[in-house]
């Protein structure tokens, strides 16, 4: 007998310790859940892309790590009228879909799922140090080097850069997503890498204080990114984590990629 995808949801959320069931965004963002899953999509967010090519893959369950309707709780009393909230979300009710939201249970799997998919996809994990969540240890390394070894890793176009290209980094540290510039520069001051990696800044956050901390003759450094580049292989790596919880059930990824163009 097939299993409906509430049970997925419950079978996900039983295998994360201390799961957030209440007071989170980890919600039903659209669908009947009651139904049985025929397929599962995992992606850092449900675009209309992702959700177009879920339905040529057959899937009914698309798990997104980022919310579906623009602003962080899904409200939509706001985008009612609008053309492009109406035809998305007649592409998910025409075709039967439910959207859930794997954030905040994600983050606290221990290990943090999204960090684990960028390191596996990075291959640094004999780098991590145990004492330190977040931090590796590497080989010397230039800024300009090791900032090219992210966008080839991760295959992504750019990324942003405050410090000195030449400057030799040893002590790396990485917060993926958008963790706000206090949380970013309070891990400075408490594990003192010589460059933190992350997802999204503020502009006049993060990177001022790396700015400011480069002029005063200290070794420090910042590479940003982009959020979804940062998070997406922590949303491909749950292919990975799902296939034996649900043997026979296909189970593919769709990454979004970079919403931007570079000129």
């Amino acid at each position: 007998m097939a299993i409906t995808i509430l049970q997925v949801i419950d079978t996900i959320l039983d295998a994360v310790p201390g799961a957030q069931r209440e007071e989170t965004v980890d919600i039903i963002k659209a669908g009947d859940a009651s139904q049985p899953v025929k397929g599962i999509v995992t992606t850092f967010m449900a675009s209309y892309a992702v959700i177009r090519k879920a339905v040529s893959l057959g899937a009914n369950l698309i798990i997104t790590h980022e919310p579906t309707f623009y602003n962080h709780l899904d409200q939509v009393g706001w985008l009612e009228s609008d053309p492009v909230y109406q035809q998305k979300r007649k592409l998910i009710d025409d075709n039967g879909l439910v959207i859930w939201r794997f954030h905040d249970n994600w983050h606290i799997h221990q290990p943090d799922g999204l960090l684990t998919g960028l390191v596996k996809q990075l291959g640094w994990e004999g780098f991590a140090d145990p004492q330190e969540p977040g931090v590796f240890h590497l080989p010397p390394i230039s800024l300009a080097d090791l900032a090219a070894s992210f966008k080839s890793k991760l295959n992504i176009h750019t990324l942003r850069m405050v410090g000195k290209p030449e400057m030799i980094c040893r002590k790396v540290g990485i917060l993926v997503g958008a963790w706000g510039g206090t949380n970013q520069i309070l891990f400075y001051g408490k594990n003192n890498p010589d460059v933190l990696v992350c997802g999204e800044i503020a502009e006049w956050e993060t990177s001022e204080y790396v700015r400011d901390a480069v002029a005063q003759g200290k070794q420090k450094a910042l590479l940003v990114l982009g959020h979804a580049n940062s998070e997406e292989p922590g949303m491909s790596y749950l292919v990975e984590w799902l296939q034996p919880r649900f043997p026979g059930i296909a189970i593919h990824h769709v990454p979004i990629g970079d919403a931007f163009l570079y000129r």
